[in-house]
């Protein structure tokens, strides 16, 4: 999928353009948005997606990114989620700030200290200047419905939306300068995959499980963090102490301490695997029999989810259920 548009003619940066698929429809503007769902009490209908949306969204669904960025033109900036906000928590000082922003400003200038230029911060003729080349998406323009946003909050996958080039759309003869200019910071973005810490979470008998919950004290996702299929976890953060809160169905709930070192210098991240211990009946849990998910929503957000049984729920199922928790989560932040 191209998010920002085709070029039907252009040979020297003046072109016929449109950001509209066939059915004039922005496909960069719609995702299911976290922000504006509540603000417009809207559910997620995937079904009411464009196509090129909807094959996106299964994409995510069948593979576990962990990294990623989309490319554009227009500016030379690496910007950096959110893209959108409701005015909640997130919001401070005109930028609208996720749990993972530390991350998220080293990763936007691993790209613009590695790129020919863009760290310089020079602004296009048509475009502010950027401090280091980098900027938080809401700070630059809000912006609804966007794919950096919802790789970040649905699909656990941190996204960078780098624009390269102050033409919107370059002619071919610039594309081998650019290269020269990207090749660099595109290696080392990707480098950046081994940040933090990666591994397993084990159930009582050691069988690795799905969906279970990987927390960060201090890290509120408005989507949790889930183990894959394979029972498999991935958390890029830099390096330092976090503490981990494991859970999963039918078994105790797991607190523990990693001290993280800079993975990309061992082109790996830590890995380390979390071992539950499995409750028993005298402790009030039973393992033996599947129950289906339940969730409240109160005023205040969203209060005894419990995912009982295998735990094994679709990555689909599970997108569905996110969407109640994004929801909930940005309604306490109003309310707060």
């Amino acid at each position: 999928m191209n998010p920002d548009g085709y070029d039907s003619s252009n040979t020297d940066c003046t072109y016929s353009t449109g950001r509209f698929n066939a059915n004039g429809i922005d496909l960069n503007r719609n995702f299911p948005d976290a922000f504006a769902g509540l603000r417009r009490k809207q559910p997620v209908d995937e079904e009411k997606r464009e196509a090129e949306v909807r094959a996106v969204m299964a994409w995510l669904e069948m593979e576990n990114f962990v990294l990623s960025a989309n490319l554009h033109g227009g500016a030379l900036v690496a910007s950096y989620p959110y893209d959108n906000s409701n005015g909640g928590g997130e919001l401070v000082s005109g930028a609208s700030v996720s749990p993972d922003n530390d991350v998220f400003v080293h990763l936007a200038k691993v790209y613009s200290y590695n790129h020919g230029s863009m760290h310089k911060g020079d602004r296009c003729s048509d475009s502010r200047p950027f401090l280091d080349g980098i900027t938080n998406g809401y700070q630059w323009y809000p912006l609804e419905g966007g794919m950096q946003d919802y790789n970040y909050v649905w699909a656990q996958c941190l996204e960078l939306t780098l624009e390269i080039s102050c033409c919107k759309f370059p002619p071919v003869k610039d594309l081998p300068g650019m290269w020269t200019e990207n090749k660099k910071a595109l290696l080392a973005f990707i480098k950046q995959v081994h940040l933090g810490v990666k591994g397993q979470v084990l159930n009582g008998s050691g069988v690795p499980v799905q969906n279970a919950e990987v927390e960060v004290k201090g890290r509120k996702n408005l989507c949790p963090f889930r183990t894959d299929k394979n029972g498999e976890y991935y958390r890029l953060l830099l390096p330092g102490s976090y503490t981990f809160t494991v859970r999963y169905p039918g078994h105790e709930v797991l607190t523990k301490t990693l001290n993280i070192p800079h993975g990309p210098d061992q082109y790996s991240a830590l890995k380390h695997d979390f071992q539950l211990r499995q409750m028993n009946s005298a402790n009030g849990s039973s393992t033996d029999t599947a129950k289906p998910t339940q969730g409240i929503i109160t005023a205040t957000g969203v209060s005894n989810l419990t995912l009982a049984g295998s735990g094994a729920i679709s990555r689909q199922t599970w997108t569905r259920i996110c969407s109640i928790l994004v929801l909930a989560g940005v309604l306490r932040s109003l309310i707060n």
